[in-house]
């Protein structure tokens, strides 16, 4: 029997679905559960064919864990080693390598110095650095926002060069990313699971958290939802996502991709909306179950995208071909009149996680270190006005 095991945090809704459909559908030899780790040994399995990860990029002791599974055959879902070494201002520089427009960006240094750090071991940074020269690049109105964070956490919203450096010096240790604000008219927010399958959603932003998942907005074009189509796919089969998704805005009709590195997004249902729930799930139960079907035990069953192998082969990124897949694209009414293939013909009950979920066992931390003085001593700040 293989199982289909999935990792997560506070939601609710997602993960009790995800198992429920896994064994609705009755596949042979394989079921699927929570997973529960009461030990994690050196290059021992976890005895799950696939892991769905949905809470190690806040708990380091799960991140070790998974990619202990993985060695050992599990396939993990998303990629840990990938999900690692992932982040957003790299992403964005893969986008612009692959044709995919972004908003102008650049990278900063965190203000505060990184913790047993001095200023010597800032030696190869100018001070100050080119303000000038990084303010007529990206221009006001900006935002700035962590360079692998995410839930909108630390983002600050800029209109001058006044509010830019009394956001900075709230920053702390974040290293940060300045970008151009793309104001927009349209905006979408996409799944894509297993590289291939899109659902496109009507979002806002800039509404609060539950109503951000639009309804009775006027119809976009198939032009415009056949680009953003391609750019999701083409996104997610560089990077090697397995369940990512991928939000653009759209400005003078072209498409931005603003944020494509979320590998564990939201997906519960009081927040994407029942229809789009239900195609996740769905959609999610069937991938994993794929997966399991080719999962081979002490293997490598990861996912790597394109990146890596194109520049393991030593071929430029300009030229790189997508590898074919059979596209599925589903787009809600109210985004455009198609219709929509692989519609999900069931809806899916939500039950009450409380009856499954045991109460996670309270640790006692262990006391901190006490560093010695006479190395501890190191200067407040890193970022020079």
């Amino acid at each position: 029997m293989k199982k289909i095991g999935i990792l997560f945090g506070q939601e609710n809704s997602f993960p009790q679905a995800f198992v429920d459909r896994i064994n609705q559908k009755a596949e042979k030899n394989i079921s699927a559960e929570f997973v529960r780790i009461d030990k994690v040994m050196q290059a021992e399995p976890l005895d799950y064919a696939v892991i769905v990860d949905r809470i190690s990029q806040d708990v380091p002791f799960y991140r070790a864990a998974l990619k202990n599974a993985a060695i050992c055959g599990t396939a993990v879902i998303n990629n840990p080693f990938w999900w690692s070494a992932d982040e957003k201002f790299f992403n964005n520089a893969l986008a612009v390598k692959l044709g995919v427009p972004v908003p102008k960006t650049v990278i900063l240094p965190s203000k505060d110095l990184p913790d047993d750090t001095t200023e010597r071991s800032f030696r190869n940074l100018a001070y100050p650095l080119d303000w000038d020269g990084i303010f007529n690049y990206i221009g006001f109105p900006a935002y700035m926002k962590p360079f692998d964070g995410g839930g909108w956490k630390e983002v600050y919203q800029l209109n001058n060069r006044d509010d830019f450096f009394k956001s900075y010096d709230k920053t702390k240790q974040f290293v940060m990313m300045l970008q151009e604000e793309v104001v927009f008219n349209d905006y979408f927010r996409c799944y894509c699971i297993g590289g291939k399958h899109v659902r496109i959603m009507q979002y806002e932003p800039r509404n609060p958290h539950h109503l951000r998942y639009e309804h009775g907005k006027a119809p976009a074009s198939k032009k415009l939802l056949d680009t953003v189509k391609n750019y999701v796919i083409k996104l997610n089969q560089y990077l090697g996502y397995d369940f990512n998704t991928v939000e653009f805005a759209v400005r003078d009709g072209v498409p931005y991709a603003i944020d494509f590195c979320n590998p564990a997004p939201d997906a519960e249902v009081t927040s994407v909306g029942q229809e789009n729930f239900d195609w996740v799930v769905e959609t999610a139960a069937d991938y994993a179950i794929e997966r399991a079907k080719k999962q081979k035990d002490g293997l490598d069953n990861l996912t790597w995208g394109e990146y890596i192998r194109t520049s393991a082969a030593g071929l430029p990124l300009i030229s790189a071909k997508v590898k074919p897949v059979k596209e599925d694209i589903s787009v809600g009414k109210v985004e455009h009149p198609i219709e929509a293939e692989g519609k999900v013909k069931k809806v899916i009950k939500v039950k009450d996680p409380a009856e499954k979920i045991s109460e996670p066992v309270k640790v006692k931390a262990p006391e901190k270190v006490k560093k010695d003085k006479a190395v501890k001593e190191k200067p407040k700040k890193s970022g020079k006005k």
